[in-house]
């Protein structure tokens, strides 16, 4: 491994662990902690196992999208550190967000599994504030960036779904 696949490689590793690590990891834990604890210390129910495949489907999606962005576009996840190329394959085929859709799997597989309506409102909340930042900040930025390739996949994948 070259030293600038590595550098890529520990960079996205540290913005995974910093952005959707806290989003859905921590914050998560912080809101419904005492949820978490009941739901492991007994027998494990329907909604236990619909969560988890729920949280793993999101994690999928997630990591998918992280290699597509190191391989692909040559960056990582972090509008701090964006990819140099457009990325437009793997899952970015269906969504122009599957990122943030992952996450939001995340959450909602914690939310089933848990059954905590303070971590529900808590998902709303980040889908809304995702909903706007991609709006109103990351599609600008890619138009200034990739240009009328751009909007040419906008045109052809959703936003979302």
């Amino acid at each position: 491994m070259t030293l600038t696949r590595l550098s890529l490689a520990l960079r996205n590793f540290v913005f995974v662990v910093l952005q959707p690590g806290t989003v859905a990891g921590l914050v998560p834990y912080i809101i419904a902690k005492d949820d978490f604890r009941n739901a492991f210390s007994g027998t494990f129910l329907l909604h236990h196992y619909l969560g988890i495949l729920i949280f793993l489907t999101g994690l999928f999606i997630m990591l998918h999208c992280v290699i597509t962005f190191a391989v692909d576009g040559l960056g990582t996840i972090s509008p701090a550190d964006p990819t140099k190329r457009l990325v437009i394959s793997g899952l970015y085929k269906f969504s122009r967000n599957p990122m943030y859709v992952g996450i939001i799997m995340i959450l909602t597989g914690e939310v089933v599994f848990v059954r905590s309506v303070y971590l529900l409102i808590y998902t709303i909340v980040v889908f809304i504030l995702f909903h706007l930042f991609v709006k109103y900040k990351e599609e600008p930025r890619l138009k200034r960036d990739f240009g009328q390739d751009y909007e040419m996949y906008c045109q052809t994948v959703r936003r979302w779904m």
